[in-house]
């Protein structure tokens, strides 16, 4: 899975975009309270999301893999099924 848009949302979701075209929402909430993810309770550094294409990363060194995003996310039916349509 390749990313191709990352979106820092409301809630600390993230909107995600892939190179097929799927797209979906993903909680980063319940990372939060981890050592590495809590510096991003702060939403502005929440919002300082960097696309490694293979994995999203923030300033403060946390991460999270495609994998992981793939395994966890909550595809966006609105979003794919204007995909498979066009």
């Amino acid at each position: 899975m390749n990313i191709v848009e990352v979106v820092p949302k409301d809630n600390y979701m993230l909107y995600i975009k892939v190179e097929d075209g799927k797209a979906g929402l993903f909680d980063v909430t319940p990372y939060l309270e981890s050592e590495a993810f809590a510096p991003l309770k702060d939403r502005t550094e929440f919002e300082q999301i960097k696309n490694g294409r293979y994995f999203i990363e923030w300033g403060c060194g946390a991460d999270l893999s495609a994998d992981t995003i793939q395994a966890r996310w909550v595809a966006s039916p609105t979003e794919n099924a204007q995909q498979e349509q066009g």
